[in-house]
C-alpha cells in the first residue's frame, strides 16, 4: 500500500478533520441527527471554524517549539497587523498574536531542530520592519489544545 503519511498528515494540520458524530452523540445520549443538527448550526454561526487533530509534534519532524517575541520599528508600530500577515504565511509559524508590553508580536513557531529554526529566523525574521526579537525555546509541552500530554499526567492527589 502507498505510503501517503506526510500527504495525510499535511491535510489535517489545515482542517481536513470531521468530528467523530457517534461518539458524541453516545456521549450526550443524544441521536446522530441531533448532533448533525447542532453541529452545522455552530459552524453556520461561526463558533467552530475548524475541525483538526491534536499531533504529537516529536513524531512529524516538528519537534523543537520556540516563542519568538518581535519589537517593530516606529514606522510599523502603527500597523503591527502587516507584519502579523507577511509571517502567517509560512508553515513553521503555528499562532501569531499581537500583543501589549515591550513587543508588539509573538510567534509561535515549530521545527525540526535549532538548526532549523536558525535558518527560518535568518531569512523570515530578519526583515525591514522589525528591530529586534527574543526567542524562548520550549523545553517540554504539558498541555496543548486542551489535551494533557501523558507523560506530564499527575497521579491522583498530587496537585
Amino acid at each position: 500500500m502507498k505510503d501517503v503519511k506526510e500527504g495525510v498528515i499535511g491535510l489535517i494540520k489545515t482542517g481536513y478533520c470531521t468530528p467523530k458524530l457517534s461518539a458524541i452523540a453516545r456521549k450526550l445520549g443524544v441521536p446522530v441527527t441531533t448532533v448533525q443538527y447542532n453541529i452545522k448550526r455552530l459552524e453556520e454561526e461561526g463558533v467552530v471554524r475548524e475541525y483538526k487533530a491534536v499531533l504529537d509534534h516529536s513524531k512529524i519532524g516538528e519537534g523543537f517549539c520556540c516563542y519568538v517575541l518581535v519589537s517593530l520599528s516606529p514606522d510599523e508600530y502603527g500597523d503591527p497587523e502587516r507584519i502579523a500577515d507577511l509571517l502567517a504565511h509560512y508553515p513553521q509559524v503555528e499562532s501569531i498574536d499581537i500583543i501589549t508590553g515591550d513587543w508588539e508580536v509573538i510567534l509561535k513557531v515549530r521545527v525540526k531542530d535549532m538548526d532549523e529554526y536558525y535558518k527560518f529566523i535568518k531569512s523570515t525574521v530578519a526583515r525591514k520592519g522589525i528591530v529586534k526579537i527574543t526567542s524562548l525555546s520550549s523545553l517540554r509541552q504539558v498541555k496543548n489544545e486542551f489535551i494533557l500530554n501523558k507523560g506530564n499526567m499527575k497521579k491522583k492527589g498530587g496537585m
